[in-house]
């Protein structure tokens, strides 16, 4: 007998092509046999020690989330309900240019203070591991759902050569080859960056394309967050395309947004600079959330002369009066490369978390609200909380336009990630809501994508992206990580006001043929496990 037949399911198989109804047996962890039509067929149904009536259901892929922030709350946090509620049954780690691995002990306890933020500060953790391979074999003692890992060239070039503003010697460029390749070796599915955070920022291009060659020497990807997500979008898009171009790496653009007022409506030039590329010969693919405003820390909105050093010396920057003048210069009226070459207005900012429990009374107002309660300056708020919360409080920015969302999300790339930061005490609801958001409004309620399309977004296509040859399909012999959702009832709970609530309409999810979700409920299964790439 096998150890589970899933019957009458409405299959849409991540191909983007149209559904059929199906039985579909599963044993060992994989799929075993799919019988299309079984029961009008009148053929003799597959049995199994159990069965599962799905009438009334679609039976997809499991999702790929291809930007998510679960680095440490996988190892924290075993229930994760946040993302296995949502049927994603793969995550893609070390986003951004800052993760955990490679490092060593000052390495690691820095990266931890920059990004406390993005994962909190992992007290609660034993950091056991300091190599790429260490860090996947923590994943492996089992986790909620699968995980992926980029390497993150921030903390490669924090390990190498500092939090300092300058070029890399030949020697320190060796030595991030070198690390890039081991990561490689032990099982990192591409390289990611952070150029709009430090130490990332201060890499010059030739010091990325170098690591990039690396990367594409394993078969990996390059997924930047590259310099600019406003002024100087588009050119930082086609400085992406150039140096991956030059480097022969595929180019994975993540959270690929058009952002801010000098953006609206301009998503359209953003795809046919894309498509160029695509004609041309090169391999894009790039990842969006359903959402307009994006999240990140209060302290990434700085200068990067003011980052400059790591944290420590940002605190003491924004402790001097004449340097924190400087730094509000920057951001009120010249518009800091931190905040993507505009002028910051306070409006947009909103609040979303704090380290220190006792400013929770600043979490849900936007900084120019707090300023005008407490009766001073914005500038005077912001980096009232940024010394106070030693640069740990999150927001939200209000600057995206659904024009560009909806644009972005129908190309023949785009895939989907939540970039979901799952801290604060008012997180953005795309780490709660992203994949059931884009089956209930942007299918069901709009009719942007069809149901084929946007499953293939969520499951083929990213797991193309990372080279999975046994996921992302519906198909015999693939990997049983599969979700069941009713198409008619699927809906993202999270909201603004409410941004932990979780979804409903996706009764049952399986990671390696077992259940993490059963009867819309958490299980007690760790099933997941790291996802090593795929050696030439």
């Amino acid at each position: 007998m096998e150890d589970l037949v899933i019957r009458d399911a409405d299959v849409v198989d991540g191909s983007g092509e149209p559904s059929y109804r199906a039985d579909v047996v599963l044993s060992g962890g994989r799929i075993v046999s799919i019988v299309k039509e079984a029961a009008a067929a009148g053929c003799q149904r597959p049995r199994a020690v159990r069965e599962l009536d799905a009438e009334g259901l679609v039976l997809s892929p499991g999702f790929i989330d291809m930007h998510a922030h679960s680095d440490l709350a996988l190892l924290r946090d075993p229930d994760h309900s946040v993302k296995a509620a949502q049927g994603v049954t793969l995550e893609v780690l070390g986003q951004d240019g800052l993760s955990y691995a490679p490092v060593d002990d000052r390495t690691l306890e820095e990266v931890r203070r920059a990004i406390t933020g993005w994962n909190g500060y992992g007290d609660d953790l034993d950091f056991d591991w300091r190599s790429v391979g260490e860090y996947l074999d923590r994943l492996d003692r089992g986790t909620a759902v699968n995980a992926a890992y980029l390497i993150p060239q921030g903390t490669v070039r924090a390990l190498v050569v500092g939090w300092e503003d300058r070029p890399a010697t030949p020697e320190e460029l060796d030595r991030m080859r070198q690390l890039v390749a081991e990561g490689m070796e032990q099982g990192a599915v591409g390289l990611s960056s952070g150029l709009t955070y430090t130490p990332g920022m201060y890499a010059p291009d030739a010091e990325l394309t170098e690591l990039c060659r690396v990367v594409a020497s394993y078969g990996g990807y390059y997924c930047p967050h590259h310099r600019s997500y406003g002024a100087g979008a588009l050119e930082a898009y086609a400085e992406m395309v150039d140096l991956t171009r030059d480097a022969g790496c595929p180019l994975h653009l993540t959270h690929a947004t058009m952002n801010f007022g000098v953006n609206e409506g301009r998503a359209p030039e953003l795809l046919a600079l894309l498509d160029r590329a695509l004609e041309a010969g090169a391999d894009i693919t790039l990842d969006t959330y359903p959402y307009t405003p994006g999240c990140t820390t209060l302290a990434a909105l700085l200068p990067s002369w003011a980052s400059e050093g790591g944290p420590a010396k940002i605190l003491a920057r924004l402790a001097g009066p004449a340097t924190a003048e400087r730094i509000r210069h920057d951001l009120e009226v010249t518009g800091s490369d931190g905040c993507h070459g505009v002028p910051v207005d306070w409006e947009t900012i909103e609040i979303s978390g704090v380290s220190d429990p006792a400013l929770a009374e600043f979490v849900g107002r936007t900084v120019r609200e707090a300023a005008e309660t407490r009766g001073e300056a914005p500038w005077d708020t912001a980096r009232r909380l940024l010394l106070t919360d030693r640069l740990g409080t999150t927001i939200l920015q209000h600057v995206g336009h659904e024009d560009n969302v909806r644009t972005i999300m129908r190309h023949r790339g785009h895939t989907g990630g939540s970039d979901g930061i799952l801290q604060g005490d008012k997180p953005h609801p795309r780490a709660y809501g992203t994949f059931p958001r884009y089956l209930c409004h942007y299918v069901r309620e709009l009719g942007i994508l069809s149901l084929e399309e946007c499953v293939a977004h969520l499951t083929a296509r990213p797991a193309a992206r990372l080279r999975l040859p046994d996921r992302g399909l519906v198909r015999e012999g693939y990997r049983a990580d599969l979700v069941l959702f009713d198409p008619e009832t699927v809906a993202p709970g999270a909201t603004f006001a409410a941004p932990r609530t979780l979804p409903t309409g996706i009764p049952y999810v399986l990671v390696d043929g077992r259940f993490v979700i059963e009867d819309g409920k958490r299980t007690d299964v760790l099933a997941g496990r790291s996802v090593r790439r795929t050696p030439l």
